[in-house]
């Protein structure tokens, strides 16, 4: 028994000829439902009602009162291109047309007269594409889906129990979370500054929720004391940003990971204040992680919004008013400015049951990331226009005695069409074809030269190169004219690295060069960057912002010899490894962490103000034990004020000033002064087995 026509899939033939419809639909109709447009406004009239339940289109170019680019046009606008797909089908084959049909979004070109199985088979392919491609999407969805799920869950279970604890609501990591992105949000588009990309959004507003979570150390007699807190108890009670902090830097396992290193920030510094009076460092300015900042305004708003033991709730606006006015401790005057302006959205986003996107427009916005393709505008249009292109050459290629070929670099391949392949008495398929016997006998080692050497000097303004050369094959000598075209993605660089014939594999060529790019710049031990990735970094900053106020900082690790010694060299890479981890966690993510060799390591930040305490507070993280070994640190500071802004002149003062400390003793860090007389020097002892660790240190 077949199909139900509820059950069978939608074809709408769109053409102004009655014969060329009946024609279509009889050599579709055995398999498929069909509905028919007389033209282009009655297409878009069937789209608007039924798109979603439609399988493919079958287009005709010319057609009256709307032709087969109006169509398309409005199926562009209305986004049903990326539901429906659309094949186009007339007489008309002028190559502009081809272009501007797979430009506009269609997947394949039929032209007329009509070839029954061609018919069918492109249209049975397209319809199994686009279905293949749903269900992969979906699957995405639903492991997506799932892990959010159960990410949310844990996150808002442990800040729950804090919540629990604290007597609250159960509702403040819910407001925390919504009042962060709302004002991150609000803040990117008023400012590049802080250079917040959107996918950071989602995720320090999810680290936003464990902010409070070293609460859980404090004792219920101070957490819930209706009075005022002495200072013995408040002194306790300031502990829960350090607890909450080493609680999340002992998960070892995911130190680098985006969410906890985000987590990790918020939770040491949103009590720390733009003048410098917060706790638990001190912090000035934008030493403080500008998420740290953020969650600082929304955890004092809702606190002042919500009822405590200790305190009735205010209104909205008094609550504004308050914190404007400088009541509640200092703020970011950037970030006070963003809140006047979301004040009133602020209720309105607090009081939603739900403060994200609609759920099936969130998976898919992860899908799409997973699948890389953040991007989308104009990657997926470059992708669409190279398959298209492909497709097109191969049915040209077909009808005429050319070879075609496409030739990528990473990978290094070349793939021929099935006619071409055939002709030269090649695979189809040559993986790294520079090391094929068969193309050389064909091609030859100096056609090979020949024929990247004119690759290289396409660019996008003259991206065609025409030459000729003599192809082997046969027992014959045969001249060939050869026409490469070379295509550049819109966000790739114009430069040779990811080679073509006639279309570029972009995804992977593209990936291959980030991947040896970033290898070239990093440290392979600690995952920092290493000597030259650090000079290109810190040179193109300080060329971008000659202004600001730079400081490097170079310092090596005392006694680091005994570690490799007495515990073999698996131990001192564990170390530093370990000092590592302890840069990346006491400076701004915008600071540039260095390992230039051996146990020496560079960081270089910009200031403002306070540079002695930022460097005091960091030299006493990176000390202190690590299992049967202290860490000693001793550092050289130069400044661009005192020095300049080049990066060599910063680099060699900076090393004069450690040389110093070298000379005079251990575990210190001083600054450059010119001749090095009168050099500051802090009061830093040496750190015995007894004393604090990292985060206990300099307080």
């Amino acid at each position: 028994m077949g199909e139900t026509s509820n059950t069978r899939r939608k074809i709408l033939v769109v053409d102004d000829s009655e014969m060329n419809r009946a024609i279509l639909a009889d050599m579709l109709e055995d398999e498929y439902t069909i509905i028919e447009a007389e033209d282009g406004q009655q297409a878009v009239e069937i789209l608007a009602e039924q798109y979603k339940t439609l399988d493919l289109v079958l287009l005709d170019i010319v057609m009256p009162r709307m032709n087969g680019f109006g169509v398309l046009a409005e199926m562009n606008r209305q986004g049903w291109i990326e539901e429906v797909p659309v094949i186009m089908v007339s007489a008309e084959s002028g190559s502009s047309q081809v272009e501007q049909a797979y430009e506009m979004g269609v997947t394949d070109f039929i032209s007329r007269p009509f070839d029954a199985l061609i018919v069918r088979r492109r249209a049975i392919n397209t319809i199994l594409l686009y279905a293949k491609q749903k269900r992969l999407v979906s699957m995405v969805n639903e492991q997506i889906q799932l892990k959010e799920q159960h990410s949310a869950m844990m996150i808002d279970i442990l800040s729950h129990v804090v919540e629990f604890r604290n007597g609250e609501s159960g509702k403040h990591v819910l407001h925390v979370r919504r009042f962060t992105e709302l004002l991150l949000r609000h803040l990117i588009i008023r400012t590049d500054q802080y250079h917040i990309p959107e996918a950071s959004i989602s995720l320090i507003s999810t680290a936003s929720a464990l902010h409070d979570i070293g609460k859980i150390s404090i004792p219920d007699g101070i957490l819930n004391k209706p009075g005022r807190l002495t200072d013995e108890e408040f002194a306790i009670m300031k502990t829960h940003t350090t607890v909450g902090a080493q609680m999340l830097d002992a998960l070892t396992v995911y130190e680098n990971d985006p969410l906890v290193r985000a987590a990790y920030r918020i939770v040491r510094w949103h009590h720390e204040r733009y003048d410098g009076r917060g706790y638990p460092d001190g912090l000035k300015g934008d030493e403080i992680p500008i998420e740290a900042q953020v969650v600082s305004i929304a955890d004092v708003y809702d606190a002042l919004t919500s009822e405590r033991v200790y305190k009735k709730a205010f209104s909205h606006e008094k609550a504004i008013q308050m914190i404007l006015n400088g009541e509640c401790g200092v703020f970011n005057p950037l970030l006070l400015k963003c809140l006047e302006e979301v004040a009133d959205q602020l209720q309105d986003v607090m009081n939603r049951a739900e403060e994200e996107l609609p759920l099936t427009q969130r998976q898919l916005q992860s899908a799409n990331a997973l699948l890389g393709m953040e991007e989308k505008a104009a990657s997926e249009r470059t992708l669409r226009l190279l398959d298209h292109e492909r497709m097109k050459y191969n049915f040209f290629a077909s009808l005429t005695d050319e070879v075609q070929f496409e030739y990528s670099v990473a990978p290094s391949q070349l793939s021929l069409s099935p006619l071409g392949a055939k002709k030269l008495g090649l695979d189809e398929i040559i993986s790294e074809p520079e090391n094929s016997y068969a193309l050389a006998q064909v091609i030859g080692e100096e056609g090979w030269r020949e024929f990247n050497a004119h690759l290289r000097e396409t660019t996008p303004e003259a991206p065609q190169t025409e030459y000729e050369t003599i192809f082997h094959f046969g027992g014959e000598e045969r001249w060939y004219k050869i026409i490469v075209r070379s295509v550049w993605s819109s966000d790739q660089p114009p430069r040779y690295g990811g080679a073509i014939g006639k279309a570029l594999d972009v995804n992977e060529a593209r990936a291959h060069q980030e991947e040896l790019e970033r290898k070239a710049r990093c440290d392979a031990l600690t995952g920092l960057l290493n000597r030259a990735g650090a000079r290109e970094r810190i040179t193109r900053q300080l060329q971008t912002r000659p202004a600001s106020h730079y400081a490097l900082a170079y310092f090596d690790l005392d006694d680091f010899k005994q570690a490799n010694d007495n515990y073999g060299h698996q131990f001192g890479d564990a170390v530093l490894r370990e000092v590592a981890r302890r840069m990346i966690h006491n400076v701004r993510g915008a600071d540039i962490c260095a390992r230039i060799g051996g146990d020496e390591f560079l960081l270089f930040l910009e200031y403002n103000t306070d540079l002695e305490k930022t460097i005091d507070r960091i030299h006493h993280s990176l000390m202190g034990p690590f299992e049967q070994f202290n860490i000693g640190i001793s550092m050289g500071v130069a400044r661009s004020q005192d020095v300049g802004i080049d990066y060599e002149t910063l680099f060699s003062s900076a090393d004069k000033a450690l040389y110093s400390v070298k000379r005079d003793g251990k575990n210190q860090y001083r600054f450059y002064e010119e001749g090095m007389h009168g050099m500051f020097s802090t009061n830093t002892t040496k750190i015995d087995s007894d004393q604090p660790g990292p985060e206990g240190a300099g307080k």
